[in-house]
């Protein structure tokens, strides 16, 4: 027994690449021809045939849409006469006859004769000819009892000589005639009636005739729900006994291919359905056809399986060879990655893929490297720049002057503006907050400026003019809290508050492109070219503690839009001596939405480094 279990361990340990590939390769393929070889006949057989049964159904389609299509022109002749003309006739003193010729001229290629019988058989009136035969009943008409029986439908008869009116030529017609009840009225009281069109059986029989042009043995015929034969192609000699069709078995078939023996042949019917009138189309084709020209290529595909099964067999050695080598190396490598070698020797080698393949390895192993050394940095600067955001919220000295105000103001009994200072200060750190996120709508933001702008006004006093004009197309865009706020406080700080005359302050926000722009723009003492260029400096940034203001600066709203939308967004200074300052800030055209936020809110820092908003989205 335990030798058994040696033997079978032996056996059953993993095969090497190169021994795995060639046994594989060679067994599937040995497989794969040898069952392609025994179905190849039948895949054809029944391409052939499904192709055949496809030609079919398309050919019945056609040709049910163009009778449906003639049936469909009779059924609006008989509503256009009932709707437009009976019902609008009162027997005792109208007459319909003048319609009934109009449109029977406007409808003669199609048409043999328009009639209208009462409830007893008794003629009203008919087109082109008013004489009926006088012996004649219309009552025993099959047409007749079927709309009197039925009185909610069209009924199509089979094909019958018309035999109801004298025709001055003695030519006699083969019709199909279409009937339904109609409600006649006489003297206001309402009767029933049968209206009566003939159309001529040439058309239907000429459409059926355009889907028989192909090959003798493949035709087609149309028959009623019941079996009975309107058209065949072989008509004449079934009627003569010389022919014979299995259309009573036919007609209880549903709409499809079907498989019959008939006559000791087997032959494949496919039959399609005529809608509203009941009646089937039928097509034959002989399954001897489907054969032609299937041995001989039988054969040749017999005679190229065995040749590529042989040429398989002895690529397949040989490839399997030159496949294992470099795949094994490349495998030693991975295995030294794997034991903990954070630099291992990648081999590059062999086809192009497997060289790909380690090209893409080792520039994968360095990527992990350095994203595990930039994820510490980068994290470090997200903590560090919300941690700055955040305590920029409250700034004790704003909030002390503020609240100093709201004390002036209440001593004074100027109690309207401390209630609009406290709501103002409220709806400002409500703002601040934002139930702890960082992400915002763009209209939040401008809010909480606004807010901000009225409590300093008033501790200004008037001392400068502030506007807001933000387009109402972006307010619903997503920004990063608290960015506009600093950039107000720099503007009065070091803009206008040192101004002799009024200062104004501008908040404009619009569209450009795919980019949002939110401009702080003041009439202020400006700055020289050198100081806008270290503005967003880090060094600078890092050398020049806050005197006033939030304490913010210009280059934390610009890391915390870098951090979150990409390197192409921040902030963008403009400004001149004595000619005042613009401060735009670029933002992604991204519609605010609680999955968005949450993904930006939640996002790993730098991941959107030369990003785009479209990678956003």
């Amino acid at each position: 027994m335990n030798k058994i279990l040696e033997v079978w361990k032996k056996y059953s340990s993993p095969l090497s690449i190169q021994v795995g590939i060639a046994i594989s390769f060679t067994l599937a393929a040995l497989f794969a021809m040898s069952v392609f070889g025994v179905t190849m006949y039948d895949v054809f057989v029944n391409r052939m045939e499904t192709m055949m049964s496809e030609n079919s159904v398309q050919l019945l389609d056609q040709t049910a849409a163009n009778l449906e299509n003639y049936l469909k022109s009779m059924r609006r002749i008989s509503d256009t006469m009932y709707y437009s003309v009976i019902k609008d006739k009162d027997l005792s003193t109208d007459s319909m006859a003048q319609e009934m010729n109009l449109l029977y001229e406007a409808n003669k290629d199609s048409l043999i004769s328009i009639a209208c019988y009462t409830n007893d058989g008794e003629l009203v009136e008919a087109a082109p000819v008013a004489a009926q035969k006088p012996d004649v009943d219309v009552t025993d008409q099959a047409w007749f009892a079927e709309a009197v029986d039925l009185m909610e439908n069209f009924h199509f008869s089979t094909p019958h000589v018309q035999n109801l009116f004298d025709d001055t030529s003695y030519r006699y017609y083969w019709v199909v005639s279409l009937s339904r009840a109609v409600e006649l009225t006489t003297d206001g009281t309402s009767k029933l009636g049968v209206l009566l069109v003939d159309m001529n059986y040439s058309s239907i029989e000429q459409l059926l005739e355009k889907a028989n042009t192909g090959n003798a043995s493949e035709y087609v015929y149309l028959m009623d729900g019941d079996g009975e034969i309107i058209y065949h192609p072989k008509q004449k000699l079934i009627y003569a006994g010389l022919y014979e069709e299995n259309n009573v078995e036919a007609s209880s078939w549903d709409d499809g291919s079907h498989r019959e023996d008939f006559r000791g042949e087997s032959r494949q019917i496919t039959v399609k359905t005529v809608s509203y009138t009941g009646w089937k189309i039928v097509r034959v084709v002989p399954i001897s056809s489907f054969n032609m020209g299937m041995y001989e290529t039988r054969l040749f595909f017999v005679l190229l399986l065995a040749l590529f099964m042989l040429i398989i067999v002895v690529m397949n050695q040989m490839i399997s060879s030159r496949i294992a080598k470099p795949l094994e190396k490349l495998n030693d490598s991975v295995k030294e990655w794997e034991a903990g070698n954070m630099t291992p020797d990648i081999y590059i080698g062999g086809f192009t893929e497997v060289e790909h393949l380690g090209r893409t390895l080792k520039s994968t192993v360095e990527q992990i490297r350095r994203l595990m050394d930039d994820v510490l940095k980068e994290q470090e600067e997200k903590r560090k720049s919300e941690l700055d955001a955040l305590q920029s919220q409250i700034n004790p000295h704003f909030l002390y002057n503020t609240l100093e105000s709201i004390t002036w103001m209440i001593e004074g009994e100027r109690y309207d503006d401390a209630v609009f200072m406290v709501s103002q200060l409220g709806s400002l750190f409500r703002i601040s907050l934002s139930k702890g996120r960082t992400i915002i709508p763009v209209e939040d933001e401008i809010r909480h400026a606004k807010n901000y702008m009225n409590i300093q006004k008033i501790r200004y006093k008037n001392r400068f003019r502030a506007e807001f004009d933000v387009d109402e197309e972006i307010l619903h865009c997503c920004t990063v809290k608290l960015i506009v706020q600093p950039l107000l406080e720099n503007a009065i700080y070091y803009g206008v508050e040192g101004m002799d005359d009024e200062g104004e302050i501008c908040v404009s926000g619009y569209r450009e492109g795919d980019d949002v722009c939110i401009e702080v723009r003041d009439n202020g003492l400006g700055m020289s070219k050198e100081t806008v260029e270290s503005l967003l400096r880090e060094d600078r940034a890092r050398k020049r503690p806050a005197s006033r203001g939030s304490g913010v600066g210009l280059i934390n709203v610009h890391k915390r839009i870098r951090i979150r939308f990409g390197a192409r967004y921040g902030l963008e200074v403009e400004s001149e001596p004595d000619e005042g300052t613009v401060v735009r800030i670029r933002l992604p055209y991204l519609e605010y939405s609680p999955e968005i936020r949450e993904y930006l809110d939640g996002r790993r820092t730098g991941q959107m480094e030369g990003g785009s908003a479209d990678e956003t989205k």
